[in-house]
């Protein structure tokens, strides 16, 4: 039983609750930009979330990396752990995205999640899809790889599929009866399914994609312009030390849920914040500019780079005109060199 009865609804709480809603609420005026201006935050946003989520489970590549990975998905063989990780956090994402609103929250549909997001990991193939069968209790190590203690203990395999149920159970009832407000719903939902740990493996990184799935069957259809997950990523010390503070009390009579309950909404605002600070930026940005200089920026937003010779045969323009441009757009600070002579390239700061 999910006792959330000692949820304390702070000023704090309100006042974030509020703030995410009314972005909700002015999204369409906020985010009426031209739709491959709306596909270019996208973009990145993605490719952050990605990095982001595999990162803060251990995978080593940087958004660079995972972007190049991800220019040729249709390779479908992938060498290292990290591109297996990579390539199952894209595609289940790219499944989130474009049918979120025909996933009802069942076990069987979390279990399919769980099977794509691991669909390329040969280590994972006799477990994905499938509630764990060993304990699997989250441990430290130290600097040469030796266990030296348990921080905490997840659900038994014997009371995994159990425990599941009622999550699942009590999240439908909760929100159709309207108990809480949606964003305290879903933290105390991701904080009890990792509290579980049902899969042997990937329940950090299922638990980000459950939580975009639920925001955007919330109605915070903003979410896939603005990275969660990279919010995440570079506050993971505070993320980690509110996900204990919480799950150790989660099965006693008085459950402390208000640790993890700030960091997620927290969380949300900085995620909120960033977007709409890169919103404005684009609207000033391309009103200010001349066009071929906009066009310059829309390349490397949707490619992560650009060059002279890239921008020559898009655009037609000289390269002596778009020499003139890419120095001024570096010199106002809307682009950043890389390398020297005909080996030079441009990205965003």
């Amino acid at each position: 039983m999910i006792k959330t009865d000692s949820i304390r609804i702070t000023p704090e709480f309100l006042a974030i609750i509020a703030e995410c809603d009314e972005f909700k609420g002015a999204w369409r005026a906020l985010g009426a930009l031209a739709p491959e201006r709306l596909n270019a935050l996208r973009h990145v946003a993605t490719i952050e979330s990605i990095g982001s989520s595999t990162r803060i489970e251990g995978a080593k590549l940087s958004d660079r990396e995972v972007e190049r990975l991800l220019s040729d998905l249709k390779i479908n063989s992938f060498i290292t752990r990290d591109e297996q990780e990579v390539a199952g956090y894209a595609e289940t994402m790219g499944t989130i995205f474009e049918v979120w609103p025909h996933i009802p929250l069942t076990e069987n549909h979390i279990k399919q999640l769980h099977r794509d997001l691991l669909r390329h990991s040969e280590k994972d193939d006799r477990h994905r899809g499938g509630y764990k069968t060993l304990p699997n209790s989250v441990v430290a190590f130290d600097e040469t790889g030796q266990q030296i203690g348990i921080i905490f203990e997840t659900a038994s395999p014997f009371d995994t599929p159990r425990l599941m149920a009622e999550l699942v159970e009590w999240y439908i009832e909760a929100r159709e009866t309207r108990r809480l407000h949606p964003l305290l719903l879903i933290a105390v939902f991701v904080v009890v399914f990792l509290e579980i740990h049902p899969f042997q493996d990937g329940n950090g990184r299922l638990s980000r994609i459950l939580t975009t799935l639920l925001l955007l069957q919330a109605g915070y259809t903003y979410v896939p312009y603005s990275s969660l997950e990279s919010v995440i990523e570079n506050s993971k010390e505070a993320y980690y030390l509110a996900l204990r503070q919480t799950q150790g009390t989660i099965r006693t009579d008085t459950p402390n849920w208000q640790p993890w309950i700030l960091f997620f909404l927290q969380a949300l605002a900085q995620q909120k914040r960033r977007l709409a600070a890169k919103v404005e930026r684009e609207k000033i940005t391309l009103a200010t500019l001349p066009e071929l200089a906009a066009q310059i920026i829309e390349q490397a937003r949707q490619h992560g780079r650009v060059t002279i010779g890239e921008m020559a045969k898009v655009t037609g323009a000289s390269r002596n005109t778009l020499k003139v441009h890419f120095r001024r757009l570096v010199e106002q600070g809307h682009l950043t060199r890389y390398g020297t002579g005909k080996g030079s390239w441009y990205a965003l700061p």
